[in-house]
């Protein structure tokens, strides 16, 4: 594929992705406004960071540095309706990680020639790099002990709760599968933070470990009301990883990119 097609796949493809997630957040957010007791402002803030989310990966797939002025949009609308409904654990994740790593990964596109535009799209994309043999082994062994502390974490978490009554039953599959979700998303932020390629393999492997998690949730009717929105969200996302692994390979390929400093 030459250039310039490559231009016009990325153009309409990004446009297919921001759109459907547009009407997928629209359609649901005025479904549930029609149901008693919706809190608007929250609901109306989680559809603007579900909107920002989805720009925000797409920015990151075509390496450009405006993917955390929007990551930082979402992360801050998640921050604030996680800590209104009261999930503590997620809201620390997000308040005290992931909004601090959209500058964290800021200054270090800006280092890796990433800009906000100039006469040459391509001259305005970041560096990418890839990880060596032992970068790659102490990312396997941080995901492995991640995986292995959060399961430990969420299932004390949930067998308190059943001790106490407050759940009837829990789900071994379901925690276990939280799990490697949370592990996956940190390691993912790590490495799109610090420009690595190796990102789009941990974004593939979240996609598709939580599709399968909305799916049961939907099919199960355990999930929430956000249940079916959430399973088009990573839908869309998945395809926008598959789309970044391809970009960032390119990416890789520019002499400058060797760079692993």
């Amino acid at each position: 594929m030459d250039k310039t097609s490559e231009k016009r796949f990325n153009l309409a493809f990004n446009i297919f992705l921001v759109t459907g997630m547009i009407v997928a957040v629209t359609l649901t957010t005025i479904f549930k406004l029609q149901q008693p007791g919706v809190k608007t402002f929250m609901l109306l803030l989680a559809a603007f960071g579900s909107v920002m989310g989805v720009i925000n990966t797409v920015l990151s797939a075509n390496g450009h540095l405006l993917t955390f002025l929007f990551g930082f949009l979402d992360v801050l609308a998640a921050t604030v309706v996680l800590y209104d409904n009261g999930i503590m654990g997620n809201f620390a994740l997000h308040a005290f990680y992931f909004l601090p790593m959209q500058f964290i990964g800021f200054w270090q596109w800006r280092k890796r020639g990433a800009s906000m535009g100039g006469e040459n799209e391509e001259e305005t994309k970041v560096r990418a790099r890839k990880l060596t043999g032992k970068q790659w082994l102490w990312l396997v062994a941080g995901i492995a002990a991640g995986i292995a502390a959060l399961y430990g974490i969420l299932y004390s978490v949930d067998a308190a709760k059943l001790s106490a009554g407050k759940i009837d039953s829990f789900n071994k599959s379901k925690v276990l599968l939280d799990a490697v979700v949370m592990t996956l998303n940190i390691a993912g932020q790590v490495l799109l933070s610090f420009a690595f390629m190796e990102q789009w393999y941990i974004w593939i492997l979240v996609n598709i470990s939580s599709i399968s998690l909305w799916t049961v949730a939907l099919l199960s009717g355990t999930g929430s009301g956000n249940a079916g929105v959430m399973l088009i969200k990573y839908i869309f996302y998945l395809m926008n990883s598959l789309n970044g692994l391809r970009i960032w390979l390119n990416l890789c390929k520019e002499p400058a990119s060797v760079t692993t400093s």
